[in-house]
């Protein structure tokens, strides 16, 4: 399940059912759960802790420091949870102390070749990383969101469960739950429908969605306006109220 040429620090724990490819490197302060398997000339550094049932493939490099020039070596980690594949040549790197020390990802994750995902990013469960997308510092990714390939995220933005980012496409500011988004620099254009049909929405929780949209992207309205409809809306819709609840936790402001 080993093989004789990879190396793994004394310092590292290691699950049952681990499987470790030739030159592998295990460094110290690394959790590995039960049944991950880790491709050849994968490099794992800590502190890092992984749960059950992830796979790491050939050359990823997961929990290396952080691209930050105030880093100076403090102690931060990189959390990820179960089920998460990342394919060749991700980068993954731990936290900084400034942005709350860890880098957090979900379960059941699908990140594909040459992904970077940075310092301090949150990532919840069932995404898709495209390959060579890029997640800049501090950038948080909700469930079920979509990252075209080469898609880039700028440090701080937020991209909301559910949606779309479109390949190639910069996003500058946060993007709202189920909104989909296209071209170079990022814009908005309508909402992930096929995505949400795949995952069983049905039509009416859609319509709903639809029409939060178009109140917010269609209606020429000044935000706060939008905001009151959204909420008397967001009674009758979980999905609006998640709508509504992001757009009054943005930070950067709304990609619109």
């Amino acid at each position: 399940m080993i093989h004789p040429s990879a190396q793994i620090d004394p310092g590292a724990r290691v699950g049952e059912g681990v499987q470790v490819g030739a030159y592998a490197v295990i460094g110290p302060e690394v959790e590995i759960g039960d049944g991950c398997r880790i491709g050849a000339h994968a490099v794992i550094t800590g502190p890092t802790r992984m749960g059950r049932g992830n796979v790491i493939h050939s050359h990823a490099t997961i929990g290396n420091d952080p691209q930050d020039k105030k880093f100076r070596g403090e102690r931060t980690e990189l959390v990820i949870g179960d089920g998460n594949t990342f394919f060749e040549f991700t980068t993954v790197s731990r936290g900084t102390a400034d942005g709350g020390g860890t880098t957090r990802i979900g379960d059941d994750n699908w990140i594909m070749a040459y992904v970077h995902i940075a310092h301090d990013v949150r990532i919840g469960d069932h995404c898709i990383l495209a390959n060579n997308a890029t997640l800049a510092g501090h950038a948080v990714l909700g469930d079920w969101a979509i990252l075209g390939g080469f898609a880039g995220i700028h440090q701080f933005c937020k991209i909301g469960a559910h949606a779309f980012i479109g390949m190639g496409s910069l996003v500058n500011a946060d993007v709202p739950p189920f909104v989909m988004v296209a071209d170079r620099y990022a814009s908005p254009r309508g909402i992930n429908s096929e995505g949400l049909k795949r995952r069983g929405f049905e039509p009416e929780r859609i319509a709903a969605i639809k029409r939060a949209y178009r109140a917010l992207y269609m209606s020429g309205k000044p935000l706060a306006e939008v905001r009151e409809q959204l909420a008397d809306a967001a009674g009758d819709s979980a999905d609006v109220q998640l709508m509504l609840d992001f757009i009054e936790h943005s930070e950067r402001g709304l990609l619109r």
